[in-house]
Parts: C-alpha cells; structure tokens; sequence
C-alpha cells in the first residue's frame, strides 16, 4: 500500500463519527410510535371506540383478542428490528407466529364442537366480516408506511423479509388498536378475519420491501 493511499484512508476515516447508541432502534421506535399515534386517532375520529368497553374489559372475548395480537406483535416486533440491518440473521423467528396461530385455532376448535351446527355461521362470520379485515389493514397502513420509511436507511440484508415482518408488526399492532372498536367476540372469527387483516398488511410488506428498501 502506497503512502498517498494511506493517507486518504487516514482522512476518510478522520472524518467518520460514531454511530450512537442504539440509533437504528431508536429510529424504528420512533416510526413506530407515530403510526401507532395516527392509527389510534384514525380509530377513534373514524370508527369509534365501542360503547360497552368498561363492560368487554370484564370479559374473557377482548383479552382473547388482544392476546393473540400481543402475541405477534411480541414475535413480529424484534424480527422487524432484526431484519431491517444489513448483517441481517434468516427470518426463521417468524415461523414462531405458529404458536398464537395454533393456541388460536384450538380455541376456535373449542367453540365449533360446543355449538350446533346451525350456529356455526355465525361464530366465524359474525356481523362484521366483510370490513374486518379491510378495516385492519387501512390502520396497520400508516405503521408499514414509517416503519418502511425509517428502515429504508439501515440497509436490510433481504428486503423482503424485513417488509414482510414490517408489515405484520404493523398489522399485530393495528388489531390491538382496532379490539377497541370491533364487538366479535369468537375465536373463530379473530382466527379468520382478524389473521387475513393481518396478513394483507404482512403481504403489503413484501411486496413493499424490495421497492421501497432496495440499496
């Protein structure tokens, strides 16, 4: 190595500053907090929090659901963090969305062998099945959107999985925002229209991430 190229090197690196701590976590929570803050208020302005709230808080039906979203977005949150670095590990911490997937159904099950089958329709349609998943993804929206946004410059190792975990952080979170307004309370129904809102946001993810996080 020459002289003159080590003296570039030397003032190249002199002009480097440390990263501080944490900057890539911080810049991800900040993201996030802001769409959370604009889906809640989408929440309450546009679909209202449900007027027996106090009542469905003593109930088993909102802690099932909010459960079940606490859960993915507990698996999905670091996964999101994880995959959105460039030195990235494989996205196999996301199979872990088996298990709510898993302890969900059985519950599910549950409900199906202790109702008569003319009642089954309406233990996984309940009365709001057409919009449910729909409306779960237009608030998980605003938190894919910033989360992609933000993890644009940490230069993720696979693109499409970092969107992908991106999106199901946003729609995991969305729903526990969203159990403040919606009154289904089976498990049947959270199984299948609360996972398919969550899912179009975890699409969305995808197909997102190698557009908008490509370096």
């Amino acid at each position: 190595m020459s002289a003159r190229t080590e003296q570039l090197i030397d003032q190249l690196s002199a002009e480097l500053t440390p990263t501080p701590a944490y900057a890539l976590e911080k810049r991800l929570a900040r993201a996030l907090l802001i769409g959370i803050m604009i889906s809640a208020l989408l929440t309450v302005a546009g679909l209202g929090i449900r007027h027996d709230l106090a009542a469905a808080l003593r109930g088993f039906a909102i802690w099932m659901k909010l459960s079940y979203a606490t859960a993915l977005a507990l698996i999905a949150l670091p996964a999101a963090f994880a995959l959105t670095r460039p030195d990235a590990p494989a996205p196999r911490r996301l199979l872990l969305t088996a298990l709510p997937l898993l302890a969900i159904a059985l519950l599910a099950i549950g409900e199906w062998t202790r109702m008569p089958p003319e009642g089954w329709a309406a233990l996984w349609l309940g009365k709001t099945w057409a919009v449910c998943p729909f409306l779960l993804f237009g608030l998980a929206l605003p938190i894919l959107l910033l989360l992609l946004r933000a993890a644009r410059r940490l230069a993720p190792a696979d693109p499409r999985a970092a969107g992908a975990a991106c999106g199901l952080t946003a729609g995991a979170i969305a729903t526990l925002i969203y159990c403040l307004h919606c009154p289904e309370s089976t498990a049947a129904f959270v199984l299948i229209w609360y996972s398919a809102g969550i899912g179009l946001s975890s699409l969305a993810g995808a197909l997102l991430g190698p557009r908008l996080l490509r370096w």
